[in-house]
């Protein structure tokens, strides 16, 4: 019943998509403004990968229980099921494969949810994930004439009535959005943000397309729940496509986290911004994952991964209000021009997740278990933050660590090679339960699991993943944003005295253990751990 209801949408979306063949040869029209093709290409795409999951996998479904069973009983082999695991692979590098050629093809929101796929490193197979993360580089390109004439209708002038100079070939491109160096007339130069001009029409009906194509997966495989990530879209794309929504995110990062004198937030210039252009101060700068940009430039990587998680932790913990996009392309460093000093530059700010002071502090909570293996605690706020039985899964996706690692303690010891193989297998092999767990939990924690997931990538390329010194700064931001809680409860001033001495302690015991951990970690530590392992009798 299923393969014949595939092969009837498959005809189907091939009569859609021949409807618009000829536009394919005129080269006036481009084929992705209309619908018939855009609809018809999403159908197709959908039906060939529900197709071939449903015939290469029908044996055993691939994550159930029996396979689980099979697989670790070494069964495999008596059920012909020897090369389900590779076959199962190579299901998903093909579907993976159509679904980065669709985005292409279709561009914008399409372009926007396969990064957002991409971003989910450990949540998602290494097939889908390592296959979509090259859209961050294959975003559409606007052409000069299309940018003039998006500048034209929003701010009602030429592009040469309002620049000096403006380059051509832009300094990027994203799926919603390319960049452009300008200078204005007053020499200020200027980062010209410019939105590509069929998006906005596009967005709402390829949102709804996502939605019906979801629906209808769900139907053909009811283990598997992606109507989070049409959720996500639906609810945070329109956000997106306001620029206006976006400087003004931009002012509010900056002015909260204005004691972080490394953080640089470009300056917003509203008297040429609109909802479709958005003028910034021009920044440059390397890449955060550039290793080698910042070893040339004399940058601390580790001083870097630190002050990012500083950074983070006081969004998600003290404050509720997180850049939810920290793709590599988001975040530069640079050494200021005027003083030297290094600087975190954080770009793209229009993605963010306003945090319920319900939900940040059950987070705070779950972090502080997690870091000091209270697995009583863990289990407790997993669940009142909707992972229900799957709370291990849950403690597990959140660290990017084994099971084994969470019990143990995940500030305890570093990931290593063979632990983050495991994490990655797991992904594919628990792929039902961990979309059953993402559409159960609290909407905000889907973009907190993508700033994660991005974050590590970063940690990954400057080899200072998992380092003790990010913990010891969750745990001072979830100390001081559940003191500040206690403090906003209570009229009484003894009370609140009481709440601030016990938080003062708690901070200076995070950090004597971290100047601990760094004289451990220095060469006059090492000596003297030597030294008393040498006084130190042997035991016969």
């Amino acid at each position: 019943m299923a393969r014949r209801t595939l092969k009837i949408v498959s005809w189907t979306s091939m009569a859609l998509a021949s409807s618009g063949f000829y536009l394919y040869n005129n080269k006036y029209l481009d084929p992705n403004d209309f619908g018939a093709v855009r609809i018809g290409r999403a159908v197709a795409t959908t039906a060939v990968i529900s197709y071939d999951y449903l015939t290469s996998l029908r044996s055993v479904p691939y994550g159930s229980e029996e396979y689980a069973q099979l697989k670790s009983k070494g069964e495999a082999g008596q059920r012909g099921l020897s090369d389900l695991p590779r076959v199962t692979q190579l299901v998903h590098r093909r579907s993976a494969e159509r679904l980065r050629e669709l985005c292409c093809a279709n561009r914008g929101t399409f372009i926007k949810v396969g990064q957002h796929l991409g971003a989910l490193d450990y949540l998602l197979p290494e097939e889908y994930t390592s296959t979509l993360k090259v859209l961050h580089s294959q975003a559409p390109q606007s052409s000069m004439q299309e940018i003039q004439q998006v500048i034209r209708e929003d701010l009602g002038k030429e592009i040469h009535d309002l620049f000096q100079s403006f380059e051509d070939t832009p300094l990027g491109a994203a799926s919603l959005a390319q960049v452009h160096k300008a200078v204005l007339y007053d020499g200020r130069t200027v980062a010209v943000k410019v939105q590509h001009p069929k998006v906005q029409a596009q967005s709402s009906k390829d949102i709804l397309l996502m939605e019906v194509l979801v629906g209808a997966v769900k139907q053909l495989f009811p283990e598997f729940e992606f109507m989070w990530l049409v959720d996500e879209a639906k609810k945070n794309l329109p956000l997106e496509l306001d620029f206006l929504n976006e400087g003004r995110n931009a002012e509010k990062v900056a002015e909260m986290l204005k004691r972080f004198e490394f953080l640089k937030v470009p300056r917003i210039y509203w008297e040429l911004s609109t909802r479709r252009v958005l003028l910034m101060e021009f920044v440059e700068g390397g890449q955060v994952n550039d290793k080698a940009y910042m070893e040339k430039n004399q940058i601390d990587v580790n001083k870097i991964s630190q002050q990012l998680g500083k950074m983070y932790s006081e969004m998600i913990f003290v404050n509720g209000f997180v850049h939810c996009d920290p793709h590599p392309g988001n975040v530069l460093v640079r050494k200021c021009p005027g003083t030297g000093k290094v600087e975190i530059v954080l770009l793209d700010h229009g993605l963010y997740q306003i945090l319920t002071d319900e939900f940040r502090l059950d987070y705070c909570h779950l972090w502080q278990a997690l870091i000091k293996a209270d697995m009583k605690r863990v289990k407790k706020y997993s669940q009142r933050l909707g992972a229900g039985d799957l709370y291990p899964l849950f403690a597990c996706m959140l660290t990017a660590r084994s099971w084994d690692s969470v019990n143990k303690g995940i500030g305890q010891a570093p990931v290593t090679a063979n632990e983050d193989v495991e994490i990655r297998n797991n992904a594919a092999t628990y792929l039902p339960q961990i979309s059953q767990l993402l559409n159960k939990v609290p909407r905000q924690m889907l973009l907190i699991l993508k700033t994660n997931d991005l974050l590590r990538g970063i940690e990954t390329a400057l080899s200072t993943r998992a380092s003790a010194s990010s913990f010891l700064n969750m745990s001072r931001c979830c100390t001081r944003a559940l003191a500040a809680h206690k403090k906003k409860k209570t009229c009484s001033l003894l009370k609140r005295t009481q709440i601030s001495l016990e938080e003062s302690f708690s901070l200076w015991q995070i950090n004597l253990h971290e100047l601990f951990l760094r004289v451990r970690g220095s060469w006059l530590g090492n000596l003297v751990f030597a030294l008393l392992c040498w006084l130190s009798p042997t035991p016969h």
